[in-house]
């Protein structure tokens, strides 16, 4: 065992004793190392725990469920603002939309019409549907963050109909088999623990009893391992190293998740809310400053489990395919929903990745070499560069960290360029030549661009001599 792994299965084990955990199963997924596993306890039944042990990982089933929503927006199934009433037939709140269903902001009750959590009955999926009428809409839509197992219920069984199947043999088929994840399934299997609550006064652990939540199932139905969690998280962060190929959502539909739409409190802005994902921003480890580094995921709770799920992204250090896994059977141990923050923190602290060595590459082309360099804007000043085989754009003081603007040109129009990432991201730059063919001007988002600073009305500061006349620098 290295002394990193020494250290993580510390703050581990400590969380086991502590929170007196009857089993608790964690893996580390990086593309730069091993995997790396532990258990610490019992399943509570004759299996032994180990890596393989499924647990039931409860809201965590919401990414899922995420991800066939958009994979389904992008083969053109479904559209994020349509109503969810034009893919399900329903008595009451089709008006409410994908994308508010999705970030939570539907203003939809938090679950099902009944008293699902006494009876442990959960409707299937006609009760589901055809009692929705008796459901509320307990604030307007788009007001603010209202969490909504029922509202990510419906999201599940629309893309059901659309496929022409059920929830759990859709996210078989273009999910899970796809990635790999060999152990994640709607029911337990044969490798599960026992989920307990642990009495608050005594060392006693009693049994929960097992519940199937049928049609709600989309929000909370899925048992896992953590090796195969690990794995999803690191997807979650960075789909590119784990589905190269794109085979279950192109990166930039998860880019797309993971734009926060909403925080969950109004004053502490400390977590937010994407398309079906958490985000946590992480402070800088010494002065608790921001950072540019965000954990995406999702917590998870039913009756005996515990699970917190998150990949990383950002910062120094940082390798790719990054994401940790922390299972638990027992329903009360709240410390564990924040071990795999620290456990992603202390191998980046302790265990980062190596630095990619510099290399050069090709000059930019012929049509843009003579424009790089430094521009003004709205009296601030900015650097345009080439790097990567793009165009590029930062201000002159923005730290290293912050990613830059990235344009592309349009098909056929080469001065005509399309912001696809950073700051102004979808918005045009176009350069205005003069009559020997040099970028003179730039207008980005409609503001103008000039290679020395001017004001608004076209004043440049530095064509006025000590006296405080107009000179000619024309030519």
């Amino acid at each position: 065992m290295t002394e990193v792994e020494h250290r993580l299965a510390r703050m581990t084990r400590r969380v086991q004793a502590e929170a007196r955990v009857p089993a608790l199963s964690v893996a580390l997924h990086r593309a730069d190392r091993p995997l790396w596993t532990l258990t610490v306890g019992s399943t509570g039944n004759d299996t032994p725990l180990g890596p393989p042990t499924r647990f039931r990982i409860g809201s965590v089933t919401k990414t899922f469920t995420a991800v066939l929503v958009l994979q389904a927006r992008d083969e053109g199934l479904l559209d994020l603002d349509d109503p969810i009433g034009a893919h399900l037939d329903l008595p009451a709140h089709g008006e409410l939309t994908v994308r508010r269903l999705l970030s939570h902001t539907a203003g939809l009750q938090r679950e099902p019409y009944g008293d699902v959590w006494d009876t442990l009955r959960a409707p299937g999926v006609d009760q589901l549907l055809s009692e929705l009428d008796r459901a509320e809409r307990v604030l307007p839509s788009a007001r603010r963050y209202h969490y909504s197992n029922l509202g990510f219920a419906l999201l599940g069984q629309a893309v059901a109909r659309l496929r022409g199947g059920s929830w759990g043999e859709v996210l078989a088929e273009r999910v899970l088999h796809p990635l790999g994840l060999t152990a994640t399934a709607p029911v337990p299997g044969s490798e599960a623990a026992t989920g307990f609550l642990v009495d608050t006064y005594s060392d006693h652990a009693h049994a929960e009893p097992a519940t199937d939540f049928g049609g709600v199932g989309p929000a909370a139905q899925l048992w896992s391992s953590a090796p195969d969690m690990a794995r999803w998280a690191a997807f979650l962060a960075d789909p590119a190293a784990v589905d190269p190929a794109g085979a279950v959502l192109r990166p930039g539909t998860l880019d797309e998740m993971r734009w926060p739409l909403t925080v969950t409190d109004e004053t502490l802005w400390s977590g937010g809310f994407g398309l079906g994902l958490i985000l946590v921003p992480r402070p800088e480890p010494e002065t608790g400053a921001p950072q540019r580094v965000v954990h995406v995921g999702h917590d998870g709770a039913m009756p005996g489990f515990l699970a917190a799920v998150y990949g990383r992204r950002g910062g120094p250090g940082t390798p790719g395919a990054m994401g940790a896994a922390v299972l638990a059977s027992s329903g009360t141990a709240s410390a564990i929903l924040e071990l795999p923050h620290l456990l992603l923190d202390a191998s980046v602290a302790d265990d980062p990745a190596e630095i990619v060595a510099w290399t050069s590459g090709g000059p930019a082309p012929e049509r843009y070499r003579e424009m790089l360099g430094r521009w003004w804007g709205e009296g601030y000043e900015h650097i345009f560069s080439w790097h990567d085989g793009a165009l590029q754009a930062r201000g002159a003081g923005a730290p290293g960290s912050r990613p830059p603007s990235v344009f592309v040109p349009l098909p056929d129009q080469p001065d005509v360029l399309r912001t696809v990432s950073g700051r102004e991201a979808g918005e045009l730059l176009r350069l205005t030549r003069d009559e020997r063919g040099r970028v003179v001007r730039m207008h980005w988002a409609t503001y103008r661009f000039t290679r020395t600073q001017e004001t608004f009305d076209g004043f440049d500061f530095r064509a006025t001599d000590h006296a405080g006349q107009a000179t000619d620098h024309a030519g």
